[in-house]
């Protein structure tokens, strides 16, 4: 049983997260030979605030 976390900013609207589910399992099934219904995908976001890049804080920009 597959399980991918995918961390990623707070904005996408549920069509996107679920298209991005979507072509996530599918490429989990394809290289792992899995079964798509045993393929568990968790999406975690953050606020903007709470990353940094380059030493700049992502709300910032």
């Amino acid at each position: 049983m597959p399980y991918v976390t995918v961390k990623m900013l707070e904005g996408r609207t549920d069509d996107q997260k679920r298209a991005l589910c979507e072509k996530v399992t599918q490429a989990v099934v394809e290289t792992t030979g899995a079964t798509t219904d045993s393929v568990t995908v968790f999406i975690e976001e953050m606020p903007k605030n709470h990353l940094f890049k380059e030493g700049k804080l992502m709300s910032d920009q």
